[in-house]
């Protein structure tokens, strides 16, 4: 996956990313049984596609932590969605 494929997939919404995911994973699945029938000659491919499927998780994820961290930031936010006010979070008190 080249850095410009990586910066498309990050302006990507979750659901959207939810979805390639599991089209590459049912693709990296054909590709093994490819593989070990012998019909696949580049062995490489499943790697790359479960190293894709990796990042793609790994995309999620910070999107998620990063949506965690703005609602612990933004009292107002967290008072839209009827949670409590939540106190701002300093630098010492993250680490």
């Amino acid at each position: 996956m080249k850095r410009k494929e990586l910066n498309n997939l990050r302006a990507k919404k979750t659901e959207e990313l939810l979805k390639i995911v599991s089209e590459k994973k049912l693709n990296a699945e054909q590709v093994k049984m490819k593989i070990f029938s012998g019909k696949e000659k580049n062995l490489k491919v499943h790697r790359n596609l479960a190293r894709e499927v990796a990042k793609i998780l790994t995309l999620i994820r910070e999107k998620g932590i990063l949506e965690e961290l703005e609602m612990k930031n933004s009292p107002v936010k967290a008072m839209e969605n009827g949670e409590k006010k939540t106190e701002k979070i300093t630098k010492k008190e993250v680490k």
